[in-house]
């Protein structure tokens, strides 16, 4: 089984995935964030560092799809903080035409040979919310990050899930619920569980 964790920055996707994956007894795949060398100059430079961010992460996040199939096909469940898809949400967002327009045929020849996860948990909060859990964990590169940037990226992850049906999706909204409690991360789990019977 395969499950990715959602949502936009700040939301809680690598502490929910490392929770369920040690509840889990699975592989957690967590992505390649700090070793971006163009991210620093990304959230100065939304524009100018766009492409290279972009393909950065885009090629990381394919070099990890061959372990994750690896593990699921041996018959490991796989928790991971990302899903190969949302590549694109990010690429429409930052890309100017051009660029999107390569992006997008790499896109097309790349995105079927990748996993698609079995259940989607797509994390919420509200603007305020994240500021405060991104000032929180005080990265260096986020420290950048404007809050309308943010806001647009909430809108994106909202408009791409309204409309995603490839796969089972639970929606939760960490204003509300609480993965450090214990009933909580239960509930979670459960719809982990029953996912993978299906």
């Amino acid at each position: 089984m395969c499950v990715a964790v959602e949502g936009p920055i700040g939301v809680g996707k690598t502490t929910l995935t490392r929770l369920l994956a040690e509840r889990l007894d699975a592989l957690e795949m967590l992505e390649v964030v700090e070793e971006n060398p163009f991210l620093h100059h990304f959230y100065q430079d939304i524009r100018g560092y766009a492409f290279q961010t972009q393909i950065f992460f885009f090629l990381s996040r394919y070099r990890q799809q061959g372990t994750i199939k690896a593990e699921r096909d041996g018959g490991r469940s796989v928790i991971s903080d990302y899903m190969f898809a949302k590549d694109r949400l990010f690429a429409r967002m930052n890309l100017d035409q051009h660029e999107l327009d390569l992006y997008e045929r790499l896109y097309g020849l790349i995105a079927p040979m990748t996993v698609r996860p079995d259940l989607v948990i797509y994390l919420t909060a509200d603007l305020d919310t994240l500021l405060r859990r991104i000032t929180r964990r005080d990265r260096p590169f986020e420290r950048a990050i404007e809050p309308v940037y943010l806001q647009r990226l909430r809108e994106e992850y909202d408009r791409f899930f309204a409309e995603y049906d490839e796969t089972a999706l639970l929606a939760v909204d960490t204003d509300e619920v609480d993965i450090f409690t214990k009933g909580d991360l239960r509930a979670i789990v459960r719809c982990v569980d029953e996912a993978g019977r299906r």
